[in-house]
């Protein structure tokens, strides 16, 4: 019989969100966008991973529940669990320059680029963004416009303010 690779999945509720997470048993794979149904993580999953099954398994997320709620409760600053991202390679540079990021501090789409030294590759690098399958420990919400105005975020322009606010307070 094949070895099936299970994706692990919970529902964090939180004061002001719920949000699907799931993990590989190498680490946080999915941050759903707030308040959103379970189709969303399976949608990710059908495509990202077909391979995998999705099983309901809160016991074994519970450190990362922990470490999202203390990051929302404004008591962590970094995220220590590993975390397992699944896109090309290009959206991987993407959200790996997303990681340096500073905690409290914002970059503009433009900046993400010409750090990739892709300085034409705007358009692109907010493309990649959007397919964050791991928001907030992969600080998309960091990225505004060159105007200095929000753009675009998965969990909503309220919940990206939130969070620059909730960084913002503690820096």
């Amino acid at each position: 019989m094949e070895n099936v690779e299970r994706i692990v999945w919970t529902l964090l509720q939180h004061d002001r969100w719920k949000l699907h997470i799931a993990a590989t048993e190498k680490g946080l794979c999915y941050v759903g966008s707030p308040d959103a149904p379970l189709e969303e993580l399976a949608a990710w999953v059908n495509k990202r991973l077909p391979h995998y099954d999705l099983v309901e398994a809160a016991n074994e997320l519970e450190p990362y529940v922990t470490e999202l709620k203390e990051y929302l409760d404004g008591q962590r600053t970094v995220f220590a669990l590993p975390i397992d991202l699944h896109g090309t390679a290009f959206q991987q540079s993407v959200w790996h320059a997303l990681q340096q990021i500073p905690f409290g501090e914002t970059v503009t789409y433009t900046q993400v680029a010409e750090r990739l030294q892709k300085p034409s590759a705007v358009r692109a690098v907010a493309s990649a963004i959007g397919a964050n399958p791991v928001m907030i420990p992969v600080p998309c919400h960091r990225v505004i416009a060159k105007s200095g105005k929000l753009a675009g975020f998965r969990g909503g322009l309220d919940m990206k303010e939130h969070l620059l606010l909730l960084e913002q307070r503690q820096v």
